[in-house]
């Protein structure tokens, strides 16, 4: 008697964005990677992510291993656009403008009455 096996879709999929995911997640093959990079296993990984099944992240990790060389500039552009975006944020607030209007709220409620 022969065992019926599932037949699975491609492991990484691209958004219309260009961006590559996980096929059937949202989760982005660069931050499945820079785990990985990280020292993470493949269950570690599992873990980090509640939407990724095990099988999902080995697929994936095996998919990226393969082609690691071709990949390789893909991951680092994404690295530089994340690095654009998080300066351009900074640049538009910046985190001590953050800090310091937090700070006047959380002294307001301290320092407001109670209700009652």
């Amino acid at each position: 008697m022969q065992a019926a096996l599932k037949r699975f879709p491609p492991p990484v999929r691209e958004d219309a964005h260009g961006v590559l995911r996980v096929a059937g997640s949202r989760v982005t093959l660069d931050a499945l990677v820079e785990l990985f990079d990280q020292g993470a296993g493949a269950e570690d990984i599992a873990l980090a992510f509640e939407s990724l099944e095990l099988h999902q992240v080995y697929a994936a990790l095996g998919w990226y291993l393969a082609n690691r060389a071709a990949l390789d500039s893909y991951l680092r552009a994404q690295a530089d656009a994340r690095g654009a975006a998080r300066e351009e944020a900074q640049r538009r607030c910046p985190p001590a403008a953050w800090r310091s209007r937090l700070a006047v709220r959380i002294r307001g409620r301290r320092d407001a009455p109670a209700a009652g």
